[in-house]
């Protein structure tokens, strides 16, 4: 399976826990012709926005996570690092995780994901386009 050129990379922090960092918004200075519906951005002028911003998102997680009780018995905490792309209708799609801690934490991180309602999609040059996102939950036992 081959999939599309992507650019630079970009990342957002932003935990379950409450703590968010701002993704920065990178413009790009690319003078390529308008780009192929198939291609995936990872810097673009406008970033997908989760409906109702940060704070909705955060709580999103926040009430749709559930601690795997095998990471709860073993004492696993970390952070699953997961990747997806955000459709020009804002379907999320593709999504993978990058960087897991096992214990059911990584299937119950893309369990929620799969959960979340359409974003606003990303935008380039004033359209709508497909947009790689990275977002980290962190699973934190409490105590």
């Amino acid at each position: 399976m081959s999939y599309p050129e992507k650019k630079e990379v970009s990342t957002l922090e932003n935990v379950v826990s409450g703590k968010s960092k701002k993704a920065s918004r990178v413009k790009s200075t690319s003078d390529e012709a308008e780009a192929d519906e198939q291609e995936i951005f990872t810097v673009v002028e406008e970033s997908p926005q989760y409906p109702g911003g940060e704070e909705a998102r955060v709580k999103f997680l926040q009430d749709n996570l559930r601690y795997p009780d095998k990471a709860r018995e073993d004492g696993i905490q970390g952070t699953v690092y997961i990747s997806f792309v955000v459709e020009t209708d804002g379907a999320i799609t593709d999504i993978r995780v990058l960087r897991g801690i096992g214990s059911g934490c990584d299937e119950e991180a893309v369990r929620a994901i799969k959960k979340m309602p359409r974003w606003i999609a990303g935008k380039q040059r004033g359209k709508p386009v497909r947009v790689q996102f990275n977002m980290p939950i962190v699973f934190t036992l409490a105590g």
